[in-house]
Order: C-alpha cells, then structure tokens, then sequence
C-alpha cells in the first residue's frame, strides 16, 4: 500500500465508487481518498469509508496526485473550469467520462497552446461495480512510464486494463467493451424468453442462462483453444446445437454484432464531435 498516493474523484458516482473500494485500503489508505460531489448522501458515503469529501471542488485537490474526472460528458468542461486552478505541474489527470477525448480535455485543462500532457483516458464498463469489468486506456505523449503504470494500478482493481494507442482506438473499445454488457444481457433476456417458451419456468430459464454464460465465458478465458473450437466441439452433425446455430447463421449474426459495433463507434465518434464544441 503507498501510504504517499493521495486521490481525488470529481465525481463520486456509481463507477467513482467502486474505484474508490478496490483501492482503499489496498493501493493506499482511505483517508488518502478525496470526492468532490454536490451530492450529500454521496458524500456520506464516502465519508462512512473513510475519504474525505466536498460539495464543491477545494484546496483538497492541490494535495492529491491523481485526479479523476468521473463526471457525466456534458458536466465534465464546467468540472475542468472548477478545478483546475488547483492543478499542480506533475497532477495525473485519469478521465472515466465517455465521449469527451483526450486532446479535447487536454485544451480544457491546458494554457492557450499548452494543451495538458499528463493525461490518460479510459473506457470502463458496468461490471467494475463488481470487480470485473475491463477497461480500455490511452495516454497522451506526457503520461511517463510511472504515470501509465499508476493508472494501469488504480482501474485494474477493478478488472482487467487494455492499453489502445488512441482516441479513435478507444471508439472501439467502447463499441466492443463499453458498451457490450448491454449486448450480453439483451442475449441473456432472450436465452430467457426462450427457455420460458421450450416448456421452462421463469426462474429455472433464468438459472440455467445465467450458469451457462458464466461457465461458457469461464471456458473459454481459461482455454488454449479459440472460441471457434470450442463452438466446433458442442456441435455435433445433425444435432440439437446444429439445428440452433443454424437458425444464428441464416440471420446473419455475425454480420449484426459487427453492424451493432460499427454503429456504436460511430456514435462514439459523433458524441466526441458534439462535446468537444
């Protein structure tokens, strides 16, 4: 534990706090934890673990050396405009704000021509709030090799890190990632209405679903073979697994999931572009 890293959130919602439990008391001590939150019930909860909090940004953030911006993207300029007088020259900026890029918060944060360097973006997703999740980050020239390390160590305490070159690299990961819980519980529902239709309950449906995504995605991280192998070895000629994946093949799957990312990279893209006004 480095009892000499010290925190801030500007942002203290679902996503802040569970970055917040996988590092207090872990990477450092909760009391090294600051929020900055106009939410009372969210500064009590953080308070109840430890950190310290404020309504409104203070002399708090000129202490602390990573900050984290975990604001909604339209609130995230005004949260930059309130901040950032506090900013020390070797301040670790870390933004979880999607659709706001890199260059774009480095100008915010930044003197006129002197966009700020020291700057990593990442693309979480929703099962971080269970210590699961898997992020994707990409860091601006400034980051050094510290710098990408301690980022690196703050989001994998709550899942798994992917390093992407860029913003438009990140597009993606949140076409794939970010936005793919989504896409597995829209096929979980359906794997359920499913089983309620071949003659299931609700709830036995709603097991079996369940315990088969999870074991099928343990199988597969835990395999040498790739998941087109895996695929091969259920499915026997002329059998029960056949029949289904035909069904998936003749409506063209693949070819869905990989219009669904397209399209989700592209919004990704356009939301950049409106924010970034």
């Amino acid at each position: 534990m480095n009892h000499d890293l010290s925190i801030a959130f500007i942002g203290g919602g679902n996503m802040a706090s569970a970055l917040a439990s996988g590092l207090a008391g872990k990477t450092c001590p909760a009391g090294n934890l600051h929020v900055v939150d106009p939410n009372a019930d969210v500064q009590n909860a953080w308070r109840q673990r430890g950190a310290t909090a404020a309504s409104t940004p203070d002399e708090a953030l000129r202490a602390c050396k990573v900050w984290l911006y975990a604001v909604k993207p339209q609130q995230l300029r005004d949260a930059v405009a309130a901040t950032r007088q506090w900013l020390q020259p070797d301040t670790l900026i870390i933004s979880v704000a999607a659709g706001i890029r890199a260059d774009t918060l480095a100008e915010w944060l930044g003197e006129a021509g002197q966009p700020w360097q020291n700057l990593v973006r990442c693309m979480p997703n929703t099962p971080a709030l269970v210590g699961a999740g898997v992020s994707g980050l990409t860091a601006l020239p400034g980051v050094d090799d510290a710098g990408r390390t301690l980022a690196e160590s703050l989001l994998a305490s709550v899942g798994q890190v992917v390093w992407v070159a860029d913003d438009a690299a990140l597009d993606a990961v949140t076409a794939l990632s970010g936005s793919g819980p989504a896409y597995v519980f829209l096929f979980l529902e359906s794997l359920i209405a499913g089983g309620v239709a071949v003659g299931l309950s609700p709830d036995q449906a709603h097991q079996l679903a369940l315990g088969t995504l999870a074991g099928a995605t343990k199988l597969a991280e835990q395999a040498t073979d790739s998941p087109s192998v895996l695929r091969e070895r259920v499915t026997s000629k002329g059998g029960t697994t056949a029949a289904a994946l035909q069904v998936f093949e003749q409506a063209d799957l693949r070819g869905i999931v990989r219009q669904a990312l397209e399209a989700a990279a592209q919004r990704s893209r356009e939301l950049a572009d409106e924010f970034g006004k």
